[in-house]
């Protein structure tokens, strides 16, 4: 029988507020309730388990002991650990199940993500957040933004009593939009008329419309993990059971993937396909092609968030594009390239969905706000958008290039190549305890642990390039890890 535990687990820390074994005790958990792990399925050996984990077989029997505690394992006398089937599940899980509460998936929230949107609007002035997802307000452009209002004002003013300001917007969104987002995604090679594209009030905004739309509080959804700690919890928050898939350099792990659609049968799959938010990994075409298969196979969606759309390269693949929108809805939006103020998103979807999701649109938002729609349109059909992302570019690509220098200066490795906003680092130390001297230092930034569904200590930590160039941050950056590091000195955990 298979003993191996599915792919992907993540490593062992030493600098974390939990211990060695309950770590491991964690990891197997989870792929016990995500069945990843099947009852009956053998746990790898003390011996195996410690090899690959780099820890004491101590170690790896204590956290053995736990999921004997918690009833998810038994020992078989000579021949090991298993996985104890349903009918062995303790009276607690039983009681809950009988209740209708489903334990075969985490429900965790990372509820700590609202720090993040948080510090999006802490007053102006202070330092740069090397943990947030936005660029400087100095590389924005007010003047272009300006202009564009000004001319949607003057064309309202002609219109007199049927002027934008005085109406609702149409259901699907202002016209004028919809046909500039149809020639923009022309160019991104998405075969998408306005008629399938549908407005919203940003790209958060049009993912919630989309999970709003076909799914149901207990349905099972698949997420990036690590991914978007925002959206992960906001499904958890809608009261959905997340499904989290390993994210690698060419895509997620599409094994764990098949295995959790084979158990779970998910409807729908929340995932980032370009410059991938937190790891900056861009989806591979093979990677994509087989999980379009899946996708078909399993019979779910494919919610495709394209927010960076503007700062990846020109003709990096999409999945709306090889598969002409028939199991993908197509999102993104504007307000990561001219402003975060400007919450204008979209989404593209597949002909038969659009009625309904216009109906949700309606009873969440009524219409979305015309004017701005308008101002987007002008900005597109001008190339104003298009030269100023170039812009932005340029200002990135120099940013991105000084903040590597001072990370690895700082003794840190990065997990994936350096592209797009965010780079995606290992500290070495639990970047969750890091946080709070850093906070008190007055630097915010992302830990690893809030881009995970289920919490977990992580060493790993997001840093935007645009706003880590500071020297100072760096300096601050150590002092407090070697504050950690001489605390945590001493005997091994276990």
């Amino acid at each position: 029988m298979k003993t191996d535990l599915p792919l992907s687990a993540a490593p062992l820390t030493r600098h974390s507020g939990q211990t060695l074994s309950e770590q491991l005790a964690g990891q197997v958990a989870e792929r016990i309730r995500q069945r990843l792990l099947a009852p009956g399925a053998r746990l790898p050996s003390v011996r195996d388990a410690a090899r690959r984990h780099g820890v004491s077989p101590h170690t790896v029997v204590a956290a053995y002991d736990q999921l004997l505690a918690q009833g998810l394992v038994e020992a078989r006398k000579q021949r090991g650990f298993f996985v104890r089937g349903p009918q062995a599940e303790p009276a607690a899980a039983r009681s809950r199940a009988a209740s209708g509460a489903d334990v075969a998936a985490p429900k965790v929230a990372p509820i700590d993500a609202t720090a993040l949107i948080r510090g999006m609007f802490q007053a102006g002035g202070g330092r740069p957040g090397p943990g947030l997802g936005t660029l400087p307000a100095a590389w924005l452009d007010l003047p272009l933004l300006h202009g564009a209002l000004r001319r949607v004002l003057a064309d309202d003013r002609q219109a007199g009593a049927s002027a934008s300001a005085l109406l609702y917007g149409e259901p699907a969104g202002d016209p004028r939009l919809r046909m500039a987002l149809s020639n923009r995604l022309q160019d991104l090679g998405i075969p998408a008329a306005p008629e399938r594209i549908v407005t919203a009030v940003g790209a958060t905004h049009a993912l919630e419309l989309i999970s709003r739309t076909l799914l149901a509080p207990g349905d099972a959804v698949l997420v990036d993990d690590p991914g978007w700690a925002v959206e992960s919890a906001r499904l958890s928050r809608q009261g959905l059971r997340l499904l989290p898939v390993p994210r690698g350099a060419d895509g997620p792990d599409l094994d764990v993937l098949a295995a959790l659609a084979t158990q779970h049968r998910p409807r729908l799959y929340v995932t980032v396909s370009v410059l991938h938010n937190p790891t900056g990994h861009t989806l591979g075409l093979n990677t994509a092609h087989r999980l379009l298969q899946l996708a078909q196979a399993h019979d779910f969606l494919i919610a495709e968030d394209d927010t960076y759309a503007y700062l990846a390269p020109p003709h990096a693949p999409r999945l709306a594009a090889l598969d002409g929108l028939q199991r993908t809805v197509y999102v993104s939006g504007f307000s990561k390239i001219l402003a975060p103020s400007w919450r204008v998103g979209y989404l593209a979807a597949p002909a038969g969905l659009v009625d309904r999701l216009i109906d949700t649109k309606l009873l969440s938002t009524l219409t979305s706000p015309a004017l701005l729609e308008q101002a987007v349109a002008v900005c597109l059909e001008q190339g104003l958008l298009r030269r100023h992302a170039e812009k932005v570019g340029a200002l990135l690509a120099s940013a991105r290039a000084r903040s590597v220098r001072l990370a690895e200066a700082a003794g840190c490795r990065f997990l994936a190549p350096p592209q797009g906003l965010f780079g995606w680092l290992d500290t070495g130390v639990d970047t969750e305890r890091l946080a709070l001297p850093l906070l008190d230092a007055g630097w915010l930034i992302a830990p690893g642990s809030l881009f995970h569904a289920s919490h977990r200590p992580s060493t790993a930590m997001r840093i935007n390039f645009a706003s880590s160039q500071d020297a100072a941050f760096w300096k601050a950056f150590v002092a407090a890890r070697a504050t950690m590091k001489n605390a945590g000195s001493g005997p091994a955990l276990s």
